[in-house]
């Protein structure tokens, strides 16, 4: 699993660290930035180049915002070249 990295967003940080802990790999950091005007960026603090990546994000309430955030997130991985991007989304909103 030595490709393999595992970043948590805002929603689901307790989740992650379950994960982590039963898979016996660290939680990788990620910077997530808000802007005056309300508006966000992530970018990873580690290298993706190549690796087989995983963001957890629910999208619990703030729903939207949530989304935003895992849209982001996954534009931040395919410009630092990741090789595999899977998102893990233990409540999909907006799914009616």
């Amino acid at each position: 699993m030595k490709d393999t990295i595992i970043f948590s967003l805002s929603s689901s940080q307790e989740l992650t660290e379950e994960i982590c802990a039963h898979l016996q790999i660290e939680r990788s950091p990620v910077s997530i930035i808000q802007f005056s005007d309300g508006e966000i960026m992530v970018e990873p603090e580690v290298s993706v180049r190549g690796k087989n990546v995983f963001i957890i994000q629910s999208t619990s309430r703030p729903v939207s915002e949530n989304y935003m955030e895992v849209l982001i997130a996954l534009d931040a991985m395919k410009r630092a070249s990741a090789g595999e991007v899977t998102v893990v989304m233990p409540y999909y909103g907006y799914a009616r």
